[in-house]
């Protein structure tokens, strides 16, 4: 895209291979965390429901692994465009709406699906505009800190308050998610819950003696600190996957934990199943897809006790307090020395995956593109 935001040089993918597409989605996305993963994944089930989409990339640019795995399932454009959490001042975003508008138009879109909530703020275009709260500075500052927002940040709820009133339908991936934004926010009308899914996979969790967490690791919401301290009061390896240091500039040391950094999605994947326990001890988690991802292969979860992991995951994890190492070392202790329990806890986990299919989350979504698709009418008055 060459406008009013330069592209960033980051090459664009070949063209994904061609479908019957009777609708065509621009989706937003970045490269730093969990909406990269839900993204591409949403994409790709999309595909078979007739539905191409056209993948807007912000942020730190993808790696080139993941610009070939972008290609299989959509065109990727990229753009020299910051993300909400990374700039000190609205000003910043002011350029992103009439960039969207244009590749809307440019793409022949038939609706826009963007995972941030301050993406919609400005939008003109008379097309259908899906927003997805995957989180937010404001939810994290109600979730993670006391006292009121920051005053250098509170364009952010304006912002993000602007984009949620503008958009057609807001998407979040869980009640407690709901709740949290509706508090920070107020009442939504148009506000779905559509969790998130992961495809099924016949590969199944081993015991290798160790326990996995994948997460980005410099933000304060995923616990690392408690995690790593926790590492230290068990003799059972804590493999940590994922970044710690962010493109804010916030970072994370371990001292404890074993640090496997931002390696491939298929290695995370493969440590987990390897190990046969998966752990989450973050505090401040919209749905957790880590989680999802170790039960769909049969590994036990133990998962910090919030609302969020409460209500996708009651009675196929065990509990922690999140905020006490000397509990999670012992949960991690104890069921790694105990192969039975262990065993029963991956069934159960596993068992609860398969209420969360990647299947179930594209159909949702298409089934909701539907309901608020422009006539073709509409549309052709748009493009003039």
């Amino acid at each position: 895209m060459r406008g009013s935001l330069p592209y960033n040089g980051a090459a664009p993918s070949a063209p994904a291979p061609a479908i019957e597409a009777r609708w065509r989605v621009l989706m937003t996305l970045d490269a730093v965390g969990g909406v990269w993963r839900y993204a591409v994944s949403l994409a790709s089930a999309l595909r078979p429901l007739g539905i191409q989409t056209i993948l807007v990339g912000m942020g730190p640019p993808p790696s080139p692994e993941k610009v070939a795995e972008a290609s299989r399932v959509g065109d990727l454009v990229w753009l020299d465009a910051p993300l909400d959490w990374t700039v000190a001042d609205e000003a910043g975003l002011d350029q992103l709406a009439g960039v969207l508008d244009h590749l809307a138009e440019e793409h022949e879109v038939d609706l826009l699906h963007l995972n941030l909530p301050t993406q919609a703020a400005d939008i003109h275009t008379i097309l259908p505009v899906v927003v997805v709260s995957h989180s937010c500075v404001v939810s994290w500052w109600e979730t993670m800190r006391e006292g009121p927002l920051p005053e250098s940040w509170r364009w952010q709820v304006r912002r993000n308050a602007a984009g949620l009133a503008r958009a057609d339908a807001v998407v979040v991936p869980s009640d407690s998610h709901a709740a949290l934004v509706e508090r920070c926010y107020g009442r939504l009308n148009r506000l779905k819950v559509v969790r998130n899914g992961i495809a099924p996979t016949e590969e199944r969790a081993g015991a290798d003696g160790s326990v996995v967490a994948a997460g980005r690791w410099w933000d304060d919401g995923k616990n690392a600190a408690v995690l790593d301290a926790a590492a230290a009061f068990t003799d059972v390896p804590v493999l940590m996957a994922g970044p710690t240091t962010g493109p804010n500039g916030e970072s994370t040391a371990l001292r404890h934990a074993v640090e496997l950094g931002e390696i491939p999605h298929a290695e995370v994947l493969a440590r987990m199943a390897a190990a046969g326990i998966v752990v989450s001890p973050s505090l401040y988690e919209p749905f957790g897809l880590a989680p999802l991802e170790g039960a769909a292969l049969g590994a036990a979860l133990i998962l910090a006790d919030i609302p969020t992991y409460r209500e996708l995951w009651d009675e196929a994890a065990l509990f922690v307090d999140p905020r006490d190492p000397r509990a999670l070392a012992r949960a991690i202790t104890q069921l790694a020395a105990n192969p039975a329990r262990r065993d029963e806890m991956g069934r159960k986990a596993l068992m609860r995956s398969r209420r969360y299919t990647l299947k179930a989350q594209a159909e949702a979504m298409a089934a909701l593109y539907r309901s608020l698709a422009a006539t073709p009418a509409e549309i052709a008055i748009a493009r003039i």
